[in-house]
């Protein structure tokens, strides 16, 4: 059986379902129950996890986000006599279900991106079931982390603490909180089953905790919780073959979600992270053999990019970075993690191995170069790109949409709507090369290209590292 990759961002609810009240599962767990230890030793194992969810469960919200959507109403008769398109168009509802934790006392709340995405209409459930709209402060989709904020009129809610000791380690016990399937507030246990795990996952920008504590649909947004109980991660995806937990689940690290919080208390509406600027592979036993290392480990550099901060602080290609401010470095998404989660302006230390011999650099972490500047534009007209969404690249536009920055200067389409692109074939991801024989390196240089006219195009597009070269009429 395959295995997938599950975002969870909860329960779709269609126009027919009505919003369905508060279970007695949401209840706060009762504050009158004898006091009990958290188990510290195999003797105590008998002990109970209850003080640390007696101290986070008030503090835990479920995030409901819903949207209406126009739709044209489906008539099979009409379809049968007048060949389809029949029916008026209806409004359905579609929402989600998740989890969220509040993490100031004024009612701020970090939940999911996938949780609220997209959505109109956000209402956050307390543990002790009072209902809120939530505005959007920030929203990030790279971390698949959202800030949200309720009015709570001057009352101080119960908060869950942002760990920022960074000691976890591989088998340390932790809870998972949210409200499963919607059924109410459950907390699970487990342990940490691994951790900086980069290679996993749906967001762009991560180095996940991984936990074999039961998650489900409807726990992402909700935290993941040490036996402090402090908010260690936030819950988001798991790795299951039938869309349930299976004991392989993944939270983000609480070094991002106090960069995505931080960045949205200090009024900032996206969130600016420092760039490396350099382009490598994972240290393999054969590449350490031929570099003559003693372990594989570390990324070896095959490019930096010219004039970023990497290369102004020595790093060369061929280089090994082993680690980041002490932190290992196993692949490109481990180093732009390690990196990302400083703040711009910060003094950072790399290890590298270089012909053998480690040595120490120190570099400035700067926000990827915007050069050239974007200048997006929406294309229009008798062309071959009518709809399509275009911008220059750089290696600010490269963060944003995942995409390479060493893929060279080019135009970059990002979005197609209606028009000839879509029946031409072009694609998010594409790059535009040449028209009608003349290269295309700016977005004005394709505006200038489109608008000369003409019945017949040459176009040539880049995707996947393959030209594809093709004659269009328009």
């Amino acid at each position: 059986m395959r295995s997938y990759r599950v975002l969870l961002p909860a329960l779709a609810v269609l126009a027919a379902c009505s919003p369905q009240g508060p279970s007695k599962a949401q209840s706060i767990p009762d504050l009158a129950q004898p006091t009990r230890r958290v188990p510290s030793d195999p003797g105590s194992m008998k002990a109970s996890f209850s003080p640390v969810v007696k101290k986070t469960a008030p503090a835990i919200v479920n995030v409901a986000s819903r949207r209406v959507v126009r739709q044209q109403a489906r008539d099979p008769f009409w379809d049968f006599f007048m060949g389809g398109g029949g029916g008026a168009p209806r409004d359905q509802v579609q929402g989600s279900l998740g989890s969220g934790a509040i993490v100031r006392a004024d009612g701020v709340i970090i939940t999911n991106h996938h949780n609220i995405e997209n959505m109109s209409d956000i209402t956050v459930q307390l543990a002790d079931r009072r209902e809120f709209p939530a505005t959007v402060l920030l929203d990030d989709p790279r971390s698949d982390l959202a800030v949200l904020k309720i009015d709570t009129k001057g009352e101080r809610l119960p908060v869950i603490a942002i760990d920022d000791q960074e000691q976890l380690e591989v088998g340390d016990l932790v809870l998972a909180l949210g409200n499963p399937f919607g059924v109410g507030q459950t907390v699970t246990n487990g342990i940490v089953s691994a951790l900086a795990r980069t290679d996993v996952g749906a967001a762009e920008f991560g180095s996940y905790i991984q936990t074999d504590a039961a998650i489900n649909p409807g726990n992402s947004g909700g935290p993941l919780v040490d036996m402090d109980g402090d908010l260690i991660g936030v819950n988001t995806f798991i790795i299951s073959r039938s869309g349930s937990s299976s004991g392989v689940g993944f939270a983000i690290p609480a070094a991002v979600v106090r960069q995505v919080v931080g960045t949205a208390l200090g009024g900032g509406h996206s969130v600016v992270r420092p760039w490396l600027g350099v382009k490598g592979q994972p240290v393999t036993a054969e590449i350490a053999r031929g570099l003559g290392l003693a372990t594989p480990r570390g990324v070896v550099i095959s490019d930096v990019y010219p004039g970023g901060s990497a290369q102004r602080a020595g790093i060369r290609e061929g280089d090994v970075i082993l680690t980041i401010d002490g932190q290992a470095v196993n692949d490109e998404g481990g180093g732009a993690f390690a990196i990302g989660t400083h703040k711009v302006g910060d003094r950072v230390t790399v290890l590298i191995n270089r012909g053998g011999k480690e040595q120490t650099l120190t570099l400035k972490a700067e926000a990827a170069p915007e050069s050239p500047a974007r200048d997006e534009r929406v294309l229009k007209g008798r062309n071959p790109f009518d709809g399509a969404t275009v911008v220059n690249l750089s290696p600010a536009v490269a963060q944003d949409l995942g995409v390479d920055a060493f893929a060279g200067r080019g135009v970059l389409v990002t979005k197609i709507g209606q028009g000839f692109a879509l029946n031409a074939g072009l694609r998010p991801g594409d790059f535009v090369r040449e028209v009608n024989g003349k290269a295309i390196n700016t977005t004005a240089e394709l505006a200038a290209v489109a608008n000369a006219g003409g019945s017949t195009w040459t176009v040539t597009i880049e995707r996947n590292g393959q030209r594809i070269t093709a004659r269009l009429r328009a």
